[in-house]
This record gives structure tokens, C-alpha cells and sequence, in this order.
């Protein structure tokens, strides 16, 4: 079926001129700051035909497995090491279903460019240009735009479309007041150069724990402290002694680089999957994991948080804690309650990401919802 002939994709064509806008705007800023080799500007019309084309594809199902693609905007000859096709595909929800199994794992695009006959897939890639508009299909209707930033293995999510539902990602959020500096890194608008080392690996941790798919919690306390016990059922079922430092020491050592910290990461993010949840310091010692949160002596229950998330018109809303996901968000807030100079980072089976941290301004919880940023 050709794209006249099926039914239309009405978010395509509803966010492909923002999005347009946004290559454009960020484009004309990198040449102002003279940064080059920069990706080719898809204009609105290709940005909508991209999109459409990888929605139905996302609904379709190839040897019993959903795909899961993603498509770079780029000719091969901008693309490092490309392995090109003889013939070149069509952009079409069939083709992309069919190949799908050879570029699913991570870091391997499918390159899209213009074709004699319109848009074609010409084969893969895994690198790409500064600003290349990337569209990843990560499940079933659930589609994530996003370009590199220049460095490696980094890239910032631009939007999110989950069936008609559209989430542009609020570029200024980072400069509200209350905004963690676990949600400043994960926008990814600062030079890199400016990350805290510490909340650089506290952003792989938090893609990790998400990863694995089980649901779990993350407590970060200050080092050096003993108030957060309070706030904890005594004994933890799982405490280590001597404190675990190994990704304290490699965070020192390799400055935050993936590739160094990554098995430590996989494996303290593993933990999280376990009933209850991982303590660590602000200097990334494990204390413990398996731990039962609970209400400090003489503290009231936390009754409401306010919810924010970092996409564009969101409004600040009141919420029970259990409205976020269940007891697990509701002990993490509470936790938070009584322990105001920590952080709760909590990740839901279905996908969901939220931060917990206390807020001056607000004089209560405040929950970041930073899915759209993770995914």
C-alpha cells in the first residue's frame, strides 16, 4: 500500500513544521558559533513524511517481534562508514518492518535521503552529523525525535509522539528555579563542559535502572550522614559494610565516561530491580539495597506532591503520590518529605521516570515526570 493510499498520520503532520523550526533555529545557532559539519535541514514535508511512515511501521510486526528502528536524515556521503545498499529502498512501513531486525540493536541508524523516486532508505550508519534529525521508533505507536549534540553517544530529545498524543520538550525548563540538576543534564541545552561530573553518571544510572524493565528505587543521601535512617526500617535487609565505592572511584578516574562506568552502572542499576530500595551517597557509595521506607517519628504523611514535566504548556498540577504509580512513588515521597536534602528517583515498569526532591520555593515534594527525556 502506497502513502496516498493508506490512512494519514494527523500527528506528522501537526508537529512537523515545530519541528522544522526547531532544526532551523538550532541549525542557525551552531553556524553563528561556528560549529561545523553540520546535517542536512529535512523541511517540513519530509519531516512529516518520516514520521508517518515510521508510525505504521511501528504498529506492524515482523517474524512476531515489534520494530524497533532508527532513522537518520542524511546522505550517505555526510554519514561515517556508511554501509550502503545497491538498490536503494523506499521509505515505506513495509520496508522499514522488513530491515528492522538488522538495525535494532543500539547506535545503528537507518539512513534516509532524497531518492529519484522520493524518500529512500540507502542503508545504515553509526555516526552521524551534528544536529541530524534521528526518529526512533521505541514501541508500538511510540515514536521519539531526537538529533545528536557532537558528542558521543549523546543525543537530545526534541519531542515525543505516543499515538495522537504529542509532547514537544520544553527547552527552558531547565532554567526554572526548581528544576534538579538530574533534569538540567538530561535536557542536554548546556555544554557538556558545564555537567557536574556526579550528575553526568547519575543520568546513566537513572537510563539504566529504567532499562531493566522491573521498576525500582533509587535513594541518594548525603555522604557523611545518618538522618536518613530514620526514614528507614531497621535492619535493611541487605546492608553493605564496608560502603560499596567502586563507581565513586571509576567516576574520579575515567571523568564520567560511559564506556568506563558502564558494567559498574549496569550492575548497581540492577540492584534497583530488587523489592525496596538502593541507598547510595552523593558521592555514588552504595550503603545498601532491598531497604523498607518508612514514615519518620513524628512527621505527617505526605498528602500531595506538584507534578511537573518538561514539555512545552505543561502547568503545574496537585497530585496524591499514589497517583503517580503507586506505593512505591508514595514511600519515595514521603521519604523525601522527611528527608529534604535527598533525592528519590523512582522508574515504573511501564516506562515512567520520576525524581523526587524537596522544594524550598513550594515548601513541599515536587515530582519530576522525565520519561519523555529517557526514552
Amino acid at each position: 500500500m502506497t502513502s496516498s493510499q493508506r490512512e494519514a498520520y494527523a500527528a506528522a503532520r501537526t508537529i512537523s513544521p515545530t519541528l522544522h523550526t526547531y532544526f532551523a533555529r538550532h541549525r542557525e545557532e551552531a553556524v553563528r558559533r561556528g560549529q561545523g559539519r553540520l546535517a542536512p535541514l529535512p523541511n517540513a514535508e519530509t519531516i512529516e513524511a518520516i514520521v508517518d511512515a515510521a508510525f505504521w511501521a511501528s504498529l506492524r510486526r515482523e517474524e512476531g517481534f515489534s520494530p524497533r528502528i532508527s532513522l537518520a536524515f542524511l546522505s550517505w556521503e555526510e554519514a561515517g562508514h556508511p554501509l550502503t545498499l545497491e538498490r536503494l529502498l523506499p521509505l515505506s512501513p513495509g520496508v522499514l518492518t522488513r530491515v528492522s531486525p538488522a538495525v535494532e540493536r543500539p547506535g545503528v541508524h537507518l539512513g534516509i535521503w532524497r531518492g529519484p523516486d522520493g524518500l529512500c532508505v540507502w542503508g545504515t550508519t553509526r555516526t552521524i552529523p551534528v544536529l541530524c534529525f534521528v526518529l526512533e521508533v521505541a514501541a508500538p505507536g511510540l515514536l521519539v525525535v531526537k538529533h545528536h549534540s557532537g558528542e558521543a553517544r549523546k543525543f537530545v530529545n526534541v519531542a515525543v509522539l505516543e499515538g495522537d498524543r504529542i509532547k514537544v520538550v520544553d527547552e527552558r525548563a531547565s532554567s526554572r528555579p526548581e528544576c534538579p540538576a538530574l533534569l538540567t543534564s538530561l535536557l542536554g541545552f548546556d555544554s557538556p563542559a558545564s555537567w557536574v561530573q556526579s550528575v553526568n553518571a547519575m543520568v546513566q544510572l537513572a537510563v539504566s535502572m529504567r532499562a531493566h524493565g522491573r521498576g525500582g528505587s533509587l535513594l541518594v543521601v548525603p555522604a557523611g550522614t545518618e538522618s536518613w535512617r530514620e526514614s528507614i526500617l531497621q535492619p535493611i535487609h541487605y546492608a553493605v559494610s564496608p560502603p560499596f565505592c567502586e563507581l565513586a572511584d571509576l567516576s574520579r578516574l575515567t571523568l564520567g565516561r560511559t564506556e568506563e562506568l558502564g558494567p559498574t552502572i549496569a550492575a548497581l542499576a540492577g540492584l534497583t530491580g530488587v523489592d525496596g530500595a538502593v541507598v547510595l551517597t552523593n558521592r555514588y557509595e552504595l550503603l545498601g539495597f532491598g531497604a523498607k521506607i518508612a514514615r519518620r517519628r513524628g512527621r505527617p504523611q505526605v498528602e500531595q506532591v506538584t507534578l511537573t514535566e518538561p514539555v512545552e504548556n505543561d502547568t503545574p498540577v496537585l497530585v496524591h503520590p499514589e497517583q503517580l504509580g503507586g506505593t512505591r512513588h508514595l514511600s519515595a515521597a514521603q521519604f523525601i518529605q522527611d528527608q529534604r536534602d535527598a533525592v528519590a528517583l523512582v522508574a515504573s515498569q511501564d516506562g515512567r521516570f520520576t525524581v523526587f526532591e524537596w522544594s524550598p520555593c513550594e515548601n513541599m515534594v515536587h515530582a519530576h515526570r522525565l520519561d519523555v527525556l529517557l526514552l
